[in-house]
């Protein structure tokens, strides 16, 4: 579905990505993970068309995407979650979810993808999506957005920052549905051991290369034979001496 060669990316003079190389199969659930600052949240922002390398190919269904807008990757299929979804003032959720599905979307069909997430529908499907909204609904109504697109290919980027932890232990769940419903492939970018559990595979980022990539069962005991308790963070999360933090 999905091949990126020889990626490159720099900025302010610093290599970000280098030579990176990747395939995304179809109907996969895929986490990359690294260290803060490796170039995970770029390399998921170079395959939407949010930024683009300075060299290097991105192959999507046999098809030279490279020069492609955001607008041109979207509708091809693939879409995209923010660390920080961004506001809408002016538009309800129900606009957004319609937009999102690309057709006019039935309200029980708009209620289920709601429901999904976490949210009254009754509550939300009116509501305009502005500063009244915090950022854990923000979240939850841009997950409900992708789901109700069916992408081919959906990324979230660290879907976990930002909400609280009901919204965290049901977006495993999410995901899972999301998977089973659309039979599209999944990237979240990550460091979460809950979402690395639920991966079909793992590549882990360092320095802007591609360090490992493989199936989780595979790549997880790797990973966490060097993962020790971070007291200092919150949520029971876990970092890596050297590495994920």
């Amino acid at each position: 579905m999905l091949e990126l060669q020889d990626i490159c990316f720099s900025r302010d003079g610093k290599n970000i990505l280098k030579n990176v190389n990747l395939k995304i199969d179809n109907n996969k659930m895929i986490v990359i993970t690294g260290p803060n600052g490796s170039g995970k949240s770029t390399l998921a922002k170079i395959i939407m068309g949010i930024e683009n390398p300075d060299s290097g190919k991105i192959i999507f269904d046999g098809k030279d995407i490279t020069k492609f807008s955001i607008t041109e990757r979207a509708k091809i299929g693939i879409g995209f979650a923010f660390q920080q979804p961004v506001r809408f003032k002016g538009l309800t959720v129900r606009d957004l979810i319609e937009i999102s599905a690309g057709d006019s979307i039935k309200v029980c069909d708009a209620c289920d993808v709601l429901a999904d997430v976490g949210l009254c529908a009754q509550e939300y499907l009116n509501r305009e999506v502005n500063s009244g909204l915090s950022g854990g609904e923000l979240k939850r109504i841009e997950i409900a957005m992708l789901a109700a697109k069916k992408s081919k290919l959906t990324i979230f980027d660290e879907p976990e920052a930002g909400i609280d932890l009901w919204s965290f232990n049901n977006l495993i769940s999410v995901f899972e549905k999301m998977h089973d419903d659309i039979k599209g492939s999944i990237v979240i970018i990550s460091h979460q051991e809950r979402i690395l559990n639920i991966a079909d595979e793992i590549v882990l980022v360092t320095n802007g290369k591609i360090e490992k990539h493989g199936k989780r069962e595979e790549i997880l005991p790797q990973i966490f034979n060097k993962i020790k308790p971070c007291h200092k963070l919150e949520n029971n999360k876990k970092c890596v001496e050297g590495g994920l933090n």
